[in-house]
């Protein structure tokens, strides 16, 4: 049996909480479907200080929890699971959920997020949000005066580490290889920084710690001499990039060369007629829940107008 919806929000985090809100108050009655990871990314950051409104911060799960709440509030038919199958060749847009529910949308909303790239480490998992972090701007303020490690050899690593240099007692750059991917002028402002040590030709062999403690330490292995050594720590950064999840949509809209949606800045818009995109899914250059939520907004005012145009 077939549901008809005006707008249909793929995944839910600030962008697609944030694109209920304002459709909801439109009076658009949107479904959103929240996705294998409800609350999307900041659902693993332990506390979050820069958003604005909490003073006194809040975690990641609670906030989420209070953007969904309040998308509720305005009508939003907030559903568990995710949308299995899309078919953006014509409008009405058929969506296919997990349990089989065939939805013909009118509109649709991509804020499917971006996935960060771990290292796959049993004890980087068991330790992820309670020292381990793919976000430096977002935790990096937590480890004021402490030395943390940050993983990569690219433009993102160095960034994050020079950050955080501006907080913390030093920093450890790992990076596998004997030289950096990142742009020139990136790789002389790490390496001219007193308080980056480069650990060249390293890789993280297991992250130390504990549930009460947190991340203690890092074990690096030289991939040259197969020797390994322990660090002392306190936060742990992964930064070898992140990846869209845009599988669903692949070969039926357009990406850059890292499979991130393009959108015709500063709308939402896709090159497909009332299909729109906001967050982390099409803007992978700040990776902010408040950048997140503004593009939400953006998409679902566009949404808005796209169907009192198109009635």
């Amino acid at each position: 049996m077939e549901e008809k919806t005006r707008c249909l929000i793929i995944g839910s985090g600030p962008a697609g909480y944030t694109a209920g809100i304002y459709a909801g108050r439109a009076d658009l009655k949107p479904i959103l479907y929240s996705g294998m990871q409800p609350g999307g990314q900041l659902t693993m950051t332990t506390e979050i200080e820069n958003f604005p409104g909490y003073p006194e911060g809040i975690s990641g799960n609670d906030m989420m929890d209070d953007l969904r709440k309040q998308a509720v509030r305005f009508g939003t038919d907030v559903r568990d699971g995710a949308i299995a199958k899309a078919d953006l060749s014509q409008r009405p847009f058929t969506l296919t959920d997990d349990n089989g529910k065939v939805i013909k949308a009118d509109a649709v909303i991509i804020a499917t997020g971006a996935s960060a790239r771990w290292l796959g480490l049993e004890s980087e998992r068991k330790l992820l949000g309670n020292g381990v972090s793919a976000c430096a701007t977002c935790d990096g303020f937590f480890y004021r005066g402490q030395d943390v490690a940050v993983v990569g050899g690219g433009d993102t690593a160095c960034e994050d580490a020079s950050y955080l240099s501006n907080l913390c007692n030093k920093v450890y750059l790992i990076v596998r290889r004997d030289e950096l991917r990142a742009s020139k002028s990136m790789q002389h402002r790490v390496m001219e920084n007193p308080k980056i040590e480069i650990l060249w030709n390293h890789v993280p062999a297991e992250v130390l710690g504990n549930d009460l403690d947190g991340v203690t330490g890092v074990r690096v292995r030289n991939v040259k001499t197969d020797e390994t050594k322990d660090i002392e720590i306190a936060g742990f950064f992964v930064a070898i990039g992140h990846k869209p999840n845009t599988e669903l949509f692949a070969g039926q809209i357009d990406m850059d060369e890292n499979g991130y949606i393009k959108v015709a800045d500063p709308s939402s818009k896709t090159n497909i007629e009332g299909v729109f995109a906001a967050g982390d899914v099409c803007s992978p250059m700040y990776r902010q829940a408040i950048v997140a939520a503004g593009k939400g907004c953006v998409a679902a005012i566009d949404v808005e107008r796209f169907l009192s145009e198109n009635k």
